[in-house]
């Protein structure tokens, strides 16, 4: 009888362990939500889950911000206007996605290297430099940040290089020249003023640029069989005295492209007109201020021409180092309808009257 109650205790036993055994086959570490701890089967149920949706994407060509540099020598009309043109490309091209800083040197070379400085110290993305001396103290500030030059009659005088011809420079600048075709100025005076025999040439001798163009027209000037005389001013000191001379001597007058002419108008015209003295001039600006035609380039236009390069260097579409210097083919004979006025002057019928 003692046997068989020990028999039924040990079966007893076993069924008990069995039981505790089969609630239990999930194993201690089973998600209680899970009917398998197969990590296979584990897998292909999360991967039947939903996807979450992607992070949004944040497209450099479309979302990246550029910060731009712009050293403008002083306040005129011709450099306003390829400022204004620089910067609506820029605009047209990344809208609120370039910061554009702005310095204006107010005609003292000094004031663009301290302007051109900030822009380093600040790490621009790129540098515009418009007219000369800005461009030459950006190249003397940096050789890796991008540096493009508008409102430059010729680089390679501009920047001390072996070569005068406006092509591509390397390194890490480029630009857009303001020169006009000199040989068509010259035309233009023999157009107007067939019968003058002394033209006179005024000029900054402190601009290279002012001189390389004095030089490259008195060429084709002294072809044609006038005879040319160099009128040289050191700075605004000097230029009334010089002018006067300058209208003593001379039946027509010749100015270049040149920013202290350009920023000194109204003394020139103070002798010139009284004097009875026409004015050819190599831009719009200067024209419009003291003299009778021009034949001349759109400022706005190279400065968006600039603009456009500037576009692709930012969005590495291109290196400064391999663009050519840009140029505005589009040419227009202008006069300034209140000085011919006062000179008694008629303007041919293809030339056109400066606005404002």
């Amino acid at each position: 009888m003692k046997k068989t109650s020990k028999l039924l205790a040990l079966l007893l036993a076993l069924v008990m362990a069995l039981s505790l055994v089969a609630c239990s086959n999930n194993g201690p570490f089973a998600d209680p939500d899970s009917g398998s701890s197969d990590p296979a089967e584990s897998k292909t149920a999360e991967s039947n889950q939903p996807s979450q949706a992607p992070a949004e994407s944040s497209d450099p060509a479309s979302g990246e911000k550029y910060v731009v540099g712009i050293c403008q020598l002083l306040p005129h009309t011709a450099l306003n206007a390829a400022t204004e043109g620089f910067k609506d490309a820029l605009k047209e091209e990344f809208g609120d996605n370039v910061e554009i800083k702005e310095g204006n040197a107010g005609g003292d070379p000094a004031n663009c290297t301290t302007i051109i400085d900030g822009y380093v110290a600040d790490g621009v993305n790129l540098i515009l430099a418009n007219a000369t001396p800005s461009l030459t103290a950006a190249a003397s500030a940096t050789d890796t940040i991008p540096i493009l030059g508008t409102a430059v009659t010729n680089y390679g005088i501009a920047l001390n290089l072996d070569t005068t011809e406006d092509k591509v420079l390397g390194g890490n600048i480029s630009g857009t020249s303001d020169l006009a075709p000199l040989d068509q100025q010259a035309a233009m005076i023999q157009e107007l003023f067939p019968e003058a025999t002394n033209v006179g040439l005024l000029y900054c001798t402190a601009e290279p640029n002012s001189v390389y163009q004095i030089e490259t027209i008195q060429g084709f000037l002294e072809n044609m069989g006038y005879t040319c005389t160099r009128y040289g001013f050191n700075d605004v000191n000097d230029l009334a005295a010089v002018t006067q001379t300058a209208a003593d001597n001379s039946d027509v007058i010749y100015i270049p492209t040149d920013n202290t002419a350009a920023d000194n108008t109204s003394t020139i015209a103070d002798v010139v007109i009284p004097a009875k003295v026409p004015v050819i001039c190599g831009e719009e600006g200067i024209c419009g201020g003291c003299g009778v035609a021009t034949l001349s380039i759109s400022y706005y236009e190279i400065g968006h021409i600039a603009g456009e390069m500037a576009a692709q260097i930012l969005k590495g579409e291109k290196s400064v180092s391999e663009m050519p210097i840009g140029f505005d083919t589009t040419l227009d004979k202008k006069y300034n309808a209140s000085i011919c006025e006062q000179l008694g002057l008629t303007m041919p019928a293809d030339y056109v009257a400066i606005e404002g």
